[in-house]
């Protein structure tokens, strides 16, 4: 590790340690600290460092990344486990952590029984990193007041990639706008997963005035800034997700009030639709699906015919985080297309020379970058892990009308839905900000979970409460039980 390497590590641990200390003392900071967590996410990159990085690396990890928001995260959980709030347990189990532990077992058995072990190295730690964050929230989210919290960072999050994707597109000229995520997809499966949460917060009557319209207004910012991404799978997705998740949080019981809101946004939306209506139809008119899946040259398909052949050879897979390294050494030949090879190239000196394309890129479809990496029993594993959170969300589309605990669980599995959906034509659910905030609104979603299995019990427990407070009034301290009951 370089001097700057050996700083950095001292500062983490030094800032953790401060941070633990700080959301132990101070529920409120653990508040703050928490809301910068969430609100930070879209910038993580920008606030992070990489151990023994591999820049030139084109896969969907290149180093042992540390950021701000690990330290936020990492204080809130150890803080939460130590002195939780007053009546709440120390610790619970979240549901999916066992299925996140199998598939976290099953990565590390392919880490240690495939080459190179440095880049699955890299992407366990991901793994490991998104563990923090999902039990964080889980363990600090059990109630409306908390999710408050959550919400209004995501808020503040989204809205400041919208304006910034505003200005990138009116002052910089920029045509498929990126944000701070680096690539437009990337940026349309952030605004996925974070919209339908949005329109939940809308409708959560729970929920203070101010922030149910800086839901809304963030909602048609969102909106506008998914559109000029130009994604066409992320445009259809954020689309379909965004009204689900209206149709089963808002009531149907139109008013003056509904119609003017609605009015108001389809015209916002409209206009928006209209300036990008010529680069978005020229988007969608690039290639017809059997030019992208069937055709010969680096459409989407490829990766599915190098998913083929990886599952072939290796019934286990070349290992997590090793697709670029083993379609660029030998698989890219087979359909014509020649990488470079990772160990032929490591001599270079000038290695400022490489460009973007000069290796192969993760496969644009989740599936088959899981299967050639991890083989079918990897696949399997993801699914399950995958359906184990739809069956949790999918829990909450019939309870309750419009609380909190409820809308904003409805609004969770509906992003969980946009990202599986535009997962199918790309690979960026391993992006880190977007992986960071899936496991966040995950461990939400499974203290959500808890709320209504374990602490929903209003009715049994208030009224064993309140049978028991006569008797230990009355033994301990028997004068002020006489003097109330005088008094009524």
């Amino acid at each position: 590790m370089d001097t700057k390497h050996l700083i950095a590590a001292a500062l983490i641990f030094l800032f953790t340690g401060m941070g633990v200390l700080a959301a132990s003392c101070s529920l409120r900071l653990r508040d703050l600290m928490f809301f910068m967590m969430v609100a930070g996410t879209s910038v993580a990159e920008r606030m992070s460092v990489n151990f023994w990085s591999q820049d030139n690396y084109r896969g969907t990890s290149r180093g042992l990344e540390v950021s701000v928001v690990d330290l936020l995260a990492l204080s809130v959980l150890v803080a939460c486990v130590l002195l939780p709030r007053v009546g709440q347990m120390r610790w619970f189990w979240p549901a999916g952590l066992t299925a996140m532990g199998f598939f976290g077992v099953y990565c590390l058995g392919s880490v240690l029984f495939s080459q190179p072990k440095l880049f699955g190295a890299f992407e366990l730690w991901k793994l490991l990193r998104g563990l923090f964050f999902f039990l964080a929230t889980a363990l600090y989210i059990r109630s409306p007041r908390e999710l408050k919290i959550l919400v209004f960072g995501l808020v503040c999050a989204v809205g400041f990639e919208a304006l910034t994707s505003y200005r990138q597109h009116l002052f910089e000229g920029m045509v498929r706008v990126q944000g701070h995520l680096n690539h437009p997809n990337s940026l349309s499966m952030y605004l996925c997963l974070i919209g339908p949460v949005l329109v939940a917060g809308a409708a959560a009557v729970g929920f203070p005035q101010w922030l149910r319209w800086a839901c809304l207004i963030a909602v048609v910012m969102t909106a506008g800034a998914m559109i000029l991404t130009l994604s066409r799978t992320g445009v259809v997705s954020f689309a379909l997700v965004v009204l689900a998740a209206t149709a089963f949080c808002v009531p149907w019981r139109l008013n003056f009030k509904k119609v003017a809101v609605g009015c108001t946004v389809l015209a916002v939306i409209a206009l928006v639709l209209v300036s990008s209506w010529q680069p978005l139809t020229a988007r969608f008119n690039e290639s017809t699906l059997s030019e992208e899946y069937l055709e010969s040259g680096e459409g989407r398909g490829i990766y599915l015919r190098w998913a083929g052949m990886i599952v072939a050879d290796h019934g286990w897979g070349i290992g997590l985080n090793n697709w670029s390294y083993w379609v660029s050494k030998v698989y890219g030949a087979r359909e014509g297309i020649n990488y470079e090879d990772y160990d032929a190239s490591q001599n270079l000196v000038d290695r400022t020379e490489r460009f973007p394309g000069y290796y192969a890129a993760p496969a644009h479809n989740l599936g088959a970058l899981l299967l050639g990496e991890l083989g079918g029993g990897g696949l399997l594993l993801f699914s399950l892990l995958w359906l184990r959170w739809f069956q949790v969300g999918a829990g909450f589309l019939w309870r309750g009308a419009t609380d909190p605990m409820r809308v904003l669980g409805v609004g969770v599995f509906f992003g969980f839905c946009g990202v599986f959906l535009q997962s199918l034509t790309e690979w960026t659910y391993r992006h880190s900000p977007i992986f960071i905030t899936f496991h966040i609104l995950a461990g939400a979603l499974a203290g959500m979970h808890y709320y209504w299995k374990i602490d929903k019990k209003p009715a049994r427990v208030g009224a064993s409460i309140q049978s028991a407070e006569p008797e230990i009034h009355e033994r301990f301290c028997p004068a002020a039980v006489g003097l109330e009951v005088r008094s009524s």
